[in-house]
Formats: C-alpha cells, sequence, structure tokens
C-alpha cells in the first residue's frame, strides 16, 4: 500500500522500518524538526528522520501540521496516512485526504490513557495489564474508532522503559497486520467507550516526588514508572534530594515512617509497608553514603 507516515521518536522509527519490511511504497515521512540535544546541544534528527532517509524517502519537517499540504505533500497521493507518535493534532483536511484515511497507533487499550504517557502511568497505577490500538483517526485526542488491539501483561517488576520497549515491538507488528486488513475491508471499527476513558498526561521532573509516609506498594509502583526519566525522587529529614531508579516493596512492622530498618540493603519503613532502596542517586552524584531518615511529614 501506498502511505504517508508521520511519527517522531523511536517507537515511530521502529514501526517506520516494520512498514519498509513488509514492502509498502513509503511515498512521504512527516517529522518534527531536528532540535539540540544534551549538554552540548547538538543539533539531532529525529529517528524518524534517520530511517527515512536511510531509504531514500521525502523526508517533511514543517512547523505545524496545517502546513502538510501545497508544495510540501508528495505529487502522488497516499492511499493511507500512518501515524505513531507524531507530536501533532492533525486538520480534518489530512484526516480526509487519503482513502482509507487516517490511522493511528497508541499504546494503551483505548479508550484508557489517551494522552502522551500510556505506559508509563499503567506502571505508576500498578496496572497488571496493558496494550496497543489502531484506531481510525478523527479530530479529536485518541478518540477514534478502535480498529484492532492486543493486550499485554506488565511484569510487576517491569519499568516503563522495559515496557516500552516490549509495546514497540508488538506495536510495530499489529500495525503491519493492520494495514492489509485495511485494504481487504476486513475490520470493523469500534466506537470507544468515551464515558470511561482517562488521560495519561506528559510526565515531569516535579510530579515524579513521592513521599515515605505513602505505601510501599505506591512507591514501588512510582519508581518503575518514572523509570528511565524523569526518576522518582523523594527529600531526607536533612533536606537531601535522592533520586531513586529501583526498589522493592516487602513488609514492616509498624515502624514510623523513614526509619531505617536494615542497611544491606537499605530498608527504610513507609506509611504501610517498607521498601529496599537499590539503586540510589545522591543529588549532588557523590559515593553513595546511607543519609539520615526520619520520620517525615506528609
Amino acid at each position: 500500500m501506498r502511505i504517508l507516515f508521520m511519527g517522531t521518536p523511536d517507537i515511530a522509527a521502529e514501526c517506520l522500518k516494520a512498514l519498509y519490511a513488509a514492502g509498502h511504497d513509503i511515498c512521504a515521512v512527516y517529522t518534527r524538526r531536528d532540535k539540540p540535544v544534551g549538554r552540548k546541544q547538538v543539533l539531532t534528527a529525529p529517528p524518524v528522520k534517520e530511517v527515512a532517509l536511510a531509504h531514500g524517502t521525502p523526508v517533511f519537517q514543517p512547523r505545524t501540521a496545517g502546513r502538510q499540504r501545497g508544495r510540501e505533500h508528495p505529487r502522488t497521493g497516499p492511499e493511507l496516512i500512518v501515524v505513531v507518535a507524531y507530536g501533532c493534532i492533525l486538520p480534518k483536511s489530512v484526516l480526509e485526504a487519503p482513502k482509507y484515511g487516517c490511522i493511528n497507533l497508541h499504546v494503551s487499550l483505548l479508550p484508557k490513557y489517551r494522552g502522551s504517557a500510556p505506559v508509563q502511568w499503567a506502571v505508576l497505577n500498578g496496572d497488571a495489564e496493558t496494550g496497543v490500538s489502531i484506531m481510525q483517526m478523527d479530530e479529536g485526542l485518541d478518540t477514534g474508532d478502535v480498529l484492532c488491539c492486543e493486550k499485554i501483561a506488565i511484569d510487576p517488576e517491569e519499568t516503563s522503559g522495559q515496557l516500552f520497549d516490549r509495546v514497540t515491538a508488538v506495536g510495530a507488528r499489529v500495525l503491519c497486520e493492520v494495514v492489509p486488513a485495511i485494504a481487504a475491508g476486513t475490520l470493523k471499527p469500534q466506537p470507544q467507550d468515551h464515558e470511561n476513558a482517562c488521560l495519561a498526561p506528559m510526565l515531569n521532573k516535579e510530579m515524579a516526588e513521592f513521599r515515605l509516609t505513602e505505601s510501599a506498594a505506591h512507591i514501588h509502583n512510582w519508581v518503575r514508572g518514572m523509570n528511565p526519566w524523569p526518576g522518582a525522587w523523594f527529600v531526607t529529614s536533612g533536606g537531601k534530594k535522592l533520586k531513586v531508579m529501583e526498589c522493592r516493596a516487602v513488609e514492616a512492622h509498624g515502624e514510623a515512617p523513614g526509619t531505617v530498618l536494615a542497611t544491606k540493603p537499605l530498608t527504610v519503613a513507609c506509611g504501610e509497608g517498607a521498601v529496599q532502596l537499590l539503586n540510589v542517586v545522591p543529588e549532588a552524584k557523590s559515593p553513595w553514603t546511607a543519609p539520615p531518615l526520619r520520620p517525615v511529614s506528609a
């Protein structure tokens, strides 16, 4: 099928690779603009751009989705537009242009976790499963009819980063299964239950904070969900900010939150249960020494 692809990060790049491998005609690729990366602010191309250029596909990087017309369009229109983490809302004129419209890969079981961080929120909330959904796009935010979905179990020790790698692989496979089914007309779009929808907003460093007065189960999920970015953190009674990249929930016996129960591994009482802090990064990035931990206020 003749496809116009829109996407930006690694998951989109993997999906684009899968579409090439499946033999589809990728007539053009749209992605976000190159941006400065790292401390030296080196101008870096999005992963999708690198994949497209390696295959000799024209790449367009408009400032806004509304500019995807006129001279920037490929001379022969696509039959289908595939969108994976593009980062822009598409106007109605673009959604209705191709023969088969526009489809989007979303990494949750819609209508749950609409938005930009569905994998992370599934882990943060301690869900036992998530999945991928292929939807027919409309003008809303992840509100279109669902064409196909596949469930994925979440390991209770799995981080967002680890889960995202698995979800990416499943998503790329399912996407390649859906495209020929669209052409064959064998899929039946299912409207979403909008009343049961919930959002998965973008993460930031401030929301990564947790408190030792919270339950060990919550802290464990928070640490997993915020890994690799932005990294869950808390403030000790001495005012030190500690980032926790790995922990384990264990039992306690009613000790006050913040009480150090053991040092190898460092085990700290919480509001309910305790956590073993297995990978901790001090704010100053100095060699790890156990700081004084006393009860902290909620």
